[in-house]
This record gives structure tokens, C-alpha cells and sequence, in this order.
């Protein structure tokens, strides 16, 4: 792997040349090497190996074998174990000649990394296209945005740029574990799932000095907001450099995972609790439990020796928990085949992770202090569009079905029932939640409501939607007409769930009868929202209908994503590595609204060392700029051009390009 240092993989050979100031003579010279890593290494730690120079390697541990003699130089074959602590190692060399003494030379270093390419490794993956994709791709997309809104957001891995496994060792060598006990922590960095776990709570900061300060609020003065990376390389250099996606580069098959409207359920009973007051208003949470637009984890390869069988493959490994785990902030790996079947005992922190996709809804509606009546028992709003990037392709994958069965199928509630019941303890059976599952009085309604847009959502537009409105039977009220008031409210949504102050409001009135249907338009204006939206520019806009005849409610719920001007970037066909390599960026800012403050970020592993960083000023409503950039590539293959514009009033406006570099061309 390494071209300036040694850097190679359990269970992989790797050939060193020895030269000496004479003859090596293999019946008179003795040589033992050592390999060490970590502080104060020993042989019972496992940080420490010691192995005799031998004609044939012997199984699976360390051993130099296989050495061939040339003059004053010896060729010798090194193995490392498959089960052999990874970290950097120092290997130096002892020689003594029959009973004289040892003398010892330093030999150098070499980092050790796990190897999914061999069948006895933990992390073994036996596929060279997945291999291609969930080691060696060092780019990639994260989906964002709204179920129905899913938006790609290209991301620069960066795993093999020089100096950052030496970050991603800096940051284990950081943890609480390594700090409470050095020794120990390095002997355990041979198993998968405890390096899993302290990578899991060292990518946030809750708790020790962690990459990064979760925010889930809406100001990031103190910091930069989400929006504005563009990868892992800067946000990591920029922590390293500070004092303050590693797994990939650490070996393990990794991807990235996007759970849309995810619910974190701090509780554990598998309900998340939503309340509107008779104006349609979202009221902030009684409770900690929300449902976020979306959530990002990774999903890690590998073999759970510690779990049944039947639980190994991709694993959930979440760096931005919401809760400890053992006293830390840090979540996984839980197997996602045991959140499938609802086996929630199986470690680690498997409950937390079947509820993010698999908890249920419960919308009130709240007045004079308390809960008054349920408008909505939701069993498949949440865990939704479960998503990834497609192997060989740019294409996004929905892979919610290896999360859970289809959403009302029998396995579905069945599987949801058992784990509800572990979660819930033995009082689970007649919890008051289990009992207002097999309830369906309140989803008896007069009427049907529907909202939907009557053109498509742009940002510095007025927003046009239509209320589609008819009579159905039900119990309560089976003949006639029925007269509704409907109270719209429109609010900011936050992306950690819940809604800022409401942003527009409107009444209607309608007399409904049975083959008759209502399509009524509603205007919410620009500048209504125009200083109101967060930079995700969500908008929910919430319907509730008194039937005047019974006092019953109805409710009718449409999120928007509003859609902001798209960048385009132009590359001559060839690229080569040194040669200029001249970028065309084009903005048309669509929107009546100028964008100010514009700066433009180019990132991209191979193609740029670092990052580009472009002032573009104030780009007027309805104008088109073209932005000129030379780069030089730096290496081979093909490379991900991402380009960032963001403004004071739209935070995030991406591209990307795919750029195929040419080696440099012999002189």
C-alpha cells in the first residue's frame, strides 16, 4: 500500500532485503527479529512478536521464512498473523554468532492494517467489486434532504492521502480507553468490534476530544455548519491540526448509510410522540424522542465472534449517538440482520438502532394542557428510504429491506410486537402502547385530505399548493353532508424534528358530500418564509379540520424541499498527472433574491492537495458567472472533482465531476 513507508495488511506477506557488512551464513549466524507496537509492548499483551529467521513460515503467526542469500545480502518473506493488533510497529533485528552476544539493530517501522481480502481476517469480504468499493473507492455520496426529496451529496473519503492514517491512529491513541489504560487498549486493537467502538465515540466529542462537536440545533456561528464539507480529509486535518470515516482507512469494508425520518426513541418504547394544538401548530416535544429528516451512520463488514450465528455481514457503527453506551457516547457495531429480526438483546445497542427505523408515530392533538385526542397512529413513517451508494455506480440503493420486513406485512408487526415486548420488559404484554396498537377508533374520519403542490417548490418563489378534499363513510356520521374547518399553519422544519414559530396561516371553510371532492388553492408567499427557513429550506405545512358536526379532527401533513440554482463544471477530455488542468465552474442563480457573500470550495482526493478556496461576491437574481481554476492532478485513475458554493442565503450549492487522470507521460 504505502509508496514513501511500509504500510501493509494482517495475513499478507511483504519482502525486505537485508544487507550486511559480509556473508550471512545460515549455520553460524542466528538472527531473531521483534516486532512491537504500542507502550510498554509484551508477548502476553499480543503488542509484541519475536520470531527466528526460518526456511518455511509456520501457520498463522509472525515469521520471517523463505529467505534466499545474495553476497552480503539476505531476501526474507515476513508474515504477519490474521489476528495480529493493528497500529504502527517498529521491527528491529538481534544477530549473534553461536554463544557470543546479541547485538541489536533497528530495522525501521510499518503500519499494520486489518485485511478484508483474506478469508481468515474478521473484516474478510469476498468480493474484489465490493472490495473496490468499500476499500479502495476514496469517494463517494451521502443522501440528504426529505423522503421525497433525496438529494446526493458527493464526499471526498480521502483514506489514502498521506498523512491521514496517521490521523486515524492519532484519534485511537485520544480515546478514553487509551488514556484510562495505553497498554491494554493497544492489546484489544485486534478485535474488529472494540476498534469499531472506540471509533464510534471518538468521531464525536461528548465525552473526550473527539473530530467533531455534535450541533443538532440550527446556529453554527461557533463552528461551520454540515452544509459547508465537502469530505473527511479537512474536517479530520483540521482536528489533527487542532490537538484535538477513520474505519475505512483502518482496513474495515465500510459504507455509508442514510435513514430518512429517523426517530431517536430516548425512552425505549418504541413510540415517538408528535403534538399540534387546533391551529395546526407543531408544539415543541413533551419529551426527547424525535424524528429527524435524516440520519447518517456506517455500516462496517466483518464477523461477530461474539454474537450467535447467523449475525455477521454489515454492522451499524453510528459516530454521532444520541446516547451512551456503556458510559460513552458512542453506538454500535449492532449486526443489521439482528435488527431485522428484532433481536434487540444481541450487542451492541441494537434497541437504539431498530428504533431509529422502526418506531412508531403517534400524532396528538393538545389543548388546555394535555393530550385530547390521537390524530394519527403511523406504523411505517419511520425508517424510510434507507439508503446507499450503489456499487459501480453513482446511482443511489434502497436497501431498507435489509433493515425490516416490507412496512404492514405479518413478519413486519410480528417482528415489531417481539422486539417491543424485550424492550418493554415483562409489563410489556399489557402496556397501555401494546393495547393502542389493536386500537382503530381514531382512524375512523369523514373525510379525506390531501395537499399537494401545484408547481414545482423554488426558493424566492411563492409557493402554490392545492387542498383536495372528499367525503367517505364512517360510523360516526355514515350519511350526509359535513361542514370542516380547516386551519393551515406553515413552519420551518428543524433537522433534528420539530418546527420553528409558524411562518403563515390561513382558514378555510367546506361543506362536503358524498361524490362531491373540493380542490382548493392556498398561496404561502415568498417573503412570508423568505428570513424564516433554516438552510436545509424544509417547510411543513399542517393541515387540521374540525368537523363541526361531531367535534372529531382530521389532519393532513405536506413537507417541502425547496429547490435551490444548480452549479455546472466543465473539464477538457484529457487530465494528466502535473499538467494544468483547466475547470469551468457556471452558476445561474435562478432566484429573484440575489446570492451574497458567494465562496466557491474545490476538493477532490488525486486531483488536489487540500482544498481551493474562491471568493465570488454577490451573484445577482437571474445572472450566470463562470469561474476559470487551474489544478494540478496528482495522481492516477479515476479521481471526483467536488465544488461547494455556498452564500449567505443558500448554504449549500454542490457538484461534482468525474475526471479520468492520465499517468504523467515518460520525458
Amino acid at each position: 500500500m504505502g509508496l514513501k513507508r511500509l504500510i501493509v495488511r494482517r495475513g499478507q506477506t511483504f519482502m525486505l532485503r537485508l544487507y550486511f557488512n559480509r556473508p550471512f551464513h545460515s549455520g553460524t549466524d542466528y538472527i531473531i527479529f521483534v516486532a512491537e507496537t504500542g507502550p510498554e509492548p509484551t508477548e502476553l499483551l499480543g503488542t509484541r512478536a519475536t520470531f527466528a529467521l526460518t526456511q518455511a513460515r509456520q501457520g498463522n503467526v509472525w515469521s520471517a521464512a523463505d529467505f534466499t542469500i545474495d553476497s552480503n545480502s539476505l531476501y526474507v518473506s515476513f508474515f504477519t498473523p490474521t489476528n495480529a493488533v493493528i497500529g504502527p510497529y517498529t521491527l528491529k533485528i538481534e544477530i549473534s554468532q553461536g554463544q557470543g552476544p546479541r547485538v541489536v539493530h533497528p530495522l525501521g517501522t510499518f503500519i499494520l492494517l486489518f485485511n478484508p481480502w483474506s478469508a481468515e481476517d474478521d473484516v474478510y469480504l469476498p468480493s474484489e467489486i465490493l472490495l473496490q468499493e468499500y476499500i479502495m473507492m476514496d469517494y463517494g455520496f451521502i443522501y440528504k434532504g426529505h423522503e421525497r426529496f433525496i438529494t446526493s451529496w458527493p464526499w471526498n473519503f480521502g483514506q489514502f492521502e498521506e498523512d491521514i492514517i496517521d490521523i486515524c491512529f492519532e484519534i485511537l491513541n485520544k480515546s478514553l480507553y487509551f488514556l484510562k489504560n495505553p497498554s491494554k487498549d493497544y492489546s484489544q486493537r485486534n478485535d474488529v468490534v472494540y476498534v469499531c467502538r472506540v471509533v464510534s465515540a471518538m468521531i464525536n466529542s461528548n465525552d473526550d476530544k473527539g473530530v467533531l462537536q455534535g450541533n443538532w440545533g440550527e446556529d453554527y456561528s461557533g463552528g461551520v455548519s454540515p452544509l459547508e464539507w465537502n469530505g473527511s480529509v479537512a474536517i479530520l486535518r483540521q482536528w489533527s491540526a487542532r490537538g484535538g470515516r477513520p474505519v475505512k482507512c483502518l482496513g474495515i469494508p465500510t459504507r455509508v448509510v442514510s435513514n430518512f425520518r429517523s426517530a431517536h426513541n430516548m425512552d425505549g418504547n418504541l413510540t415517538i410522540d408528535t403534538y399540534y394544538d387546533r391551529n395546526a401548530e407543531m408544539l415543541p416535544a413533551q419529551k426527547p424522542d424525535k424524528i429527524w429528516n435524516f440520519h447518517v451512520w456506517d455500516e462496517c463488514w466483518m464477523i461477530r465472534k461474539d454474537l450467535p450465528p447467523g449475525y455477521n455481514g454489515w454492522q451499524v457503527l453510528d459516530p454521532t449517538p444520541q446516547q451512551t453506551s456503556s458510559g460513552l457516547f458512542c453506538c454500535g457495531p449492532a449486526s443489521v440482520e439482528a435488527i431485522r429480526k428484532g433481536e434487540v438483546h444481541l450487542a451492541y445497542d441494537t434497541p437504539f438502532v431498530y428504533a431509529e427505523v422502526n418506531a412508531d408515530e403517534v400524532i396528538w392533538l393538545f389543548g388546555d394542557g394535555q393530550a385530547q385526542e390521537i390524530l394519527v397512529h403511523n406504523t411505517s413513517s419511520v425508517g424510510k428510504e434507507i439508503s446507499t451508494k450503489m456499487v459501480v455506480s453513482d446511482q443511489r440503493q434502497n436497501i431498507t429491506s435489509s433493515y425490516k420486513y416490507p412496512e404492514g406485512s405479518p413478519e413486519e408487526r410480528s417482528v415489531f410486537m417481539k422486539a417491543s415486548r424485550k424492550m418493554l420488559g415483562p409489563s410489556g404484554a399489557s402496556s397501555p402502547f401494546l393495547d393502542l396498537l389493536g386500537s382503530e377508533g381514531f382512524r375512523d374520519q369523514p373525510a379525506q385530505l390531501q395537499l399537494h403542490l401545484a408547481r414545482p417548490p423554488e426558493w424566492g418563489q411563492d409557493l402554490l399548493l392545492k387542498l383536495h378534499a372528499r367525503r367517505v363513510p364512517d360510523r360516526a356520521h355514515p350519511r350526509g353532508p359535513i361542514r370542516l374547518e380547516v386551519r393551515f399553519c406553515a413552519q420551518a422544519l428543524l433537522h433534528k424534528g420539530g418546527a420553528r414559530e409558524p411562518l403563515w396561516r390561513q382558514t378555510v371553510h367546506l361543506d362536503l358530500d358524498f361524490g362531491k371532492e373540493v380542490w382548493l388553492p392556498l398561496l404561502l408567499p415568498f417573503d412570508n418564509y423568505r428570513k424564516k427557513l433554516l438552510d436545509e429550506k424544509l417547510i411543513r405545512v399542517s393541515g387540521i379540520a374540525r368537523v363541526e358536526q361531531t367535534g372529531r379532527s382530521v389532519l393532513v401533513l405536506k413537507d417541502i424541499s425547496l429547490e435551490t440554482p444548480h452549479l455546472s463544471i466543465e473539464v477538457p477530455e484529457r487530465a494528466e498527472v502535473g499538467k494544468a488542468l483547466r475547470v469551468h465552474v457556471t452558476l445561474t442563480n435562478t432566484l429573484a433574491a440575489a446570492l451574497r457573500n458567494c465562496m466557491m470550495v474545490l476538493e477532490g482526493s488525486g486531483l488536489i492537495d487540500g482544498q481551493i478556496t474562491k471568493n465570488i461576491g454577490t451573484v445577482v437574481g437571474g445572472h450566470t458567472i463562470e469561474i476559470q481554476v487551474d489544478l494540478y492532478p496528482i495522481k492516477a485513475g479515476r479521481r471526483q472533482l467536488q465544488v461547494l458554493i455556498s452564500s449567505s442565503e443558500v448554504k449549500e450549492i454542490k457538484g461534482y465531476k468525474h475526471i479520468f487522470v492520465a499517468a504523467a507521460r515518460a520525458s
